[in-house]
């Protein structure tokens, strides 16, 4: 779980525009580096609720502000930033091991999530404290192994 924010990158998706309207296209190790196991989207999120807040051990995902717009905070646990999406034909590409949440949904956003990885409760890092610790030890064998 070497990982760091800055890994995680704006994905500029296609966009194909004609008067009837627009359509963007996402395919799985195409315009993504990932192939896409599982598909989720999160919707009527209260004012002022975070969604989020977890890492995981495996998991890629592509986000999209597939309408509206929210933040995402994304933490490796050394540096944090905040990513704004808030345009349908750009995704935030987020690899394992970073800690994101994601806040200030406006009203009527929708958040649509790609995922490398069917549902697995054994790849969610759901405490922060958990996510620390293990990124410190992470660190550790990192130095260890580069005294060698």
């Amino acid at each position: 779980m070497k990982s760091s924010i800055y890994d995680c990158v704006i994905l500029p998706l296609s966009k194909i525009h004609n008067r009837a309207g627009n359509i963007t296209i996402i395919e799985s190790e195409t315009n993504i580096p990932f192939s896409i196991k599982r598909i989720y989207y999160l919707y009527d999120i209260p004012g002022g609720e975070a969604r989020g807040g977890h890492a995981h051990k495996e998991l890629y995902q592509l986000i999209v502000a597939a309408s509206g717009s929210f933040d995402v905070l994304l933490d490796d646990g050394q540096n944090k930033k905040v990513v704004t999406l808030n345009r349908p034909d750009y995704g935030l590409m987020i690899i394992p091991g970073i800690w994101r949440e994601l806040i200030e949904f406006s009203s009527g956003a929708i958040c649509l999530v790609l995922a490398s990885h069917k549902y697995d409760k054994n790849d969610y890092i759901r405490g922060y404290n958990d996510f620390l610790t293990l990124k410190s030890k992470q660190k550790a064998i990192r130095i260890t192994d580069s005294e060698l």
